[in-house]
């Protein structure tokens, strides 16, 4: 007979006795009346795990339902995976491709002769979660799971296997059918109860659920130049054949990582030189003279600023630089959020009367002082700093409330141009994994604040939430107000990042909530092959984050 064990469920705020063996489910189900919701997966020690994770030892445990991050991550993983068996049943032989985040779903393509019928494919997946099927985990040779793959035509994955060369690897199977995916899934199918598949472009938009209504899935909201700028750096993997982390990796192995440094940072040279001539263009055409470029946070819009200005000076433009920060209220105006601390990130953080006055001053003709803010004392100063635009100057700022039509409501529409800064991350881990944009910049932001700021990287997750709502409250509404778009992510970037990454998180103690957090990406960030830091130029975006950048900050 097992031995019992005191489970604590930190849901509840109490022990749960049970015997050794015991695994997640089973113990959900005894306290599911007081749980009050069925969970989908669980913290167990800050450690996410799938609920047939099995207890032998006394462990803490937090049940998670589907709209806790990493609830939400295993329902997506889920869905995936039920789409991948949906698609192999009613177009076998075709490849199905998850390629990005994009109106408020998950662009997928289905490679191969012939059309798509979402309707088809949708009927499928309730089919499957009508069904109930338990998706079920296993731990193999690596070898003998490449072959399994190998058998489905999985090609991409089994090239990762290769080259992150551990010799065990996880998998799931849904019935007959195989797959991976980088975290847990859900208990079964039956989990997995709204979401929507329709016509998107040329392909297909997977949506999960509604993180405010939890019950239907998000209504997709227009993003056309997001696409378009996912579409042309898709298009540049493929002509240097890196469009997966395997083949990133492979790269790196053959010795080839200068070379492909060098066209990704020619890449980045290119499309800012573009913005630039159109701006030069818009300048004598329509009379633009004031560019804001804004982005969310760790999108790279200080570096992007700083080499648009040197584009600018090549078109005999002379770029003037006003900070927006400079235009913040003072302190005791600063608006509070829900939890009743200061909201730096609210437009109405800034003082904006005065910031339309200033610019119009400004374009008519006159010389304006500018202010400066004291964060230390927390109000404007004047200090004597002036500005007046001559012939060929351009006023150039950044902030992250650029594209919003609100902060330069005074201004006339023709003299402005609008930028948008992010990193949209186009490599895959595989066919049915992408990397999120926003663990990219979460990436960045985590070793920019230890490096720079002297800040944990449990601070700078504990953070994250925070910020990610005001990029959804403040930025992301106003992404399709942008004249240009520009992909600020390299395709090496993160075999860069990854040791300097790892060792900042490993900081994180098992004992902090962040930790599950933590653990996700250093997982994540354990199938990069590294790439060593010397090899990027000083002017190079990522420099911004990891230092020995050639501007000033």
């Amino acid at each position: 007979m097992s031995e019992l064990i005191k489970v604590y469920c930190t849901n509840l705020e109490r022990y749960v006795e049970v015997a050794g063996g015991t695994t997640l489910v089973e113990i959900a189900r005894m306290v599911e009346d007081d749980l009050g919701f069925k969970p989908i997966c669980a913290h167990v020690n800050n450690k996410t795990e799938a609920l047939a994770y099995p207890v032998y030892a006394p462990k803490d445990v937090e049940f998670l339902n589907r709209r806790a991050p990493s609830g939400e991550r295993a329902y997506v993983r889920s869905l995936c995976m039920m789409l991948y068996s949906a698609v192999s049943r009613l177009y076998p032989g075709r490849k199905l491709r998850i390629e990005h985040s994009v109106s408020r779903g998950y662009f997928c393509r289905l490679e191969g002769p012939g059309g798509i019928d979402t309707g088809a494919i949708t009927a499928e997946m309730r089919a499957l979660n009508a069904a109930d099927i338990p998706f079920e985990r296993h731990e193999g040779r690596t070898e003998e799971v490449a072959e399994i793959f190998r058998r489905q035509g999985l090609d991409d994955k089994v090239l990762l296997l290769h080259t992150v060369h551990e010799p065990y690897t996880v998998y799931y199977t849904l019935g007959d059918l195989a797959d991976s995916y980088y975290g847990c899934l859900a208990p079964s199918t039956g989990h997995i109860d709204v979401f929507a598949l329709t016509p998107y472009e040329d392909g297909m938009l997977l949506r999960a659920f509604d993180t405010e209504n939890p019950e239907m899935p998000p209504i997709p909201v227009p993003q056309a130049k997001m696409f378009n700028a996912f579409t042309a750096y898709q298009s540049f993997n493929r002509i240097v054949g890196v469009s997966n982390v395997g083949e990133l990796n492979e790269e790196v192995d053959r010795g080839n990582t200068s070379q492909l440094i060098n066209v990704a940072e020619a890449l980045h040279n290119k499309y800012i030189a573009a913005i630039a001539d159109e701006i030069t263009r818009r300048y004598h055409e329509d009379g633009v003279r004031v560019i804001l470029v804004a982005g969310p946070s760790s999108s790279g819009k200080t570096t992007t600023t700083k080499r648009l200005a040197i584009q600018l000076m090549t078109n005999l433009l002379r770029p003037v630089m006003i900070s927006l920060d400079n235009y913040f209220v003072n302190r005791e105006f600063t608006p509070r959020d829900a939890d009743g601390d200061y909201d730096f990130e609210s437009l109405y953080a800034l003082d904006l009367a005065k910031f339309n006055e200033d610019l119009t001053d400004i374009l008519a003709g006159k010389e304006v002082e500018l202010p400066t803010y004291s964060f230390e004392l927390g109000k404007r100063l004047y200090t004597g700093e002036k500005v007046r635009l001559g012939a060929g100057d351009v006023l150039l700022m950044e902030g992250i409330h650029g594209l919003n039509p609100e902060l330069t409501v005074s201004i006339p529409e023709n003299v402005k141009f609008r930028i948008y800064v992010s990193a949209l991350t186009t490599l895959s881990i595989d066919d049915h994994n992408w990397v999120p944009t926003t663990d990219n910049r979460l990436l960045r932001r985590i070793v920019r604040d230890y490096k720079y700021r002297g800040t944990s990287a449990a601070e700078t997750l504990r953070r994250w939430p925070s910020v990610r709502r005001g990029e959804e409250r403040w930025i992301f509404p106003y992404q399709e107000n942008a004249d240009a778009t520009f992909n600020s992510s390299l395709i090496f970037e993160l075999g860069v990042m990854r040791d300097y990454a790892d060792k900042v998180l490993r900081d994180v103690h098992s004992d902090e909530p962040e930790y599950a957090a933590a653990y996700r990406l250093r997982k994540f960030m354990s199938y990069f092959r590294p790439i060593p830091m010397e090899v990027i130029p000083p002017t190079s975006l990522l420099r911004e984050f990891l230092g020995g950048s050639s501007f000033h900050y």
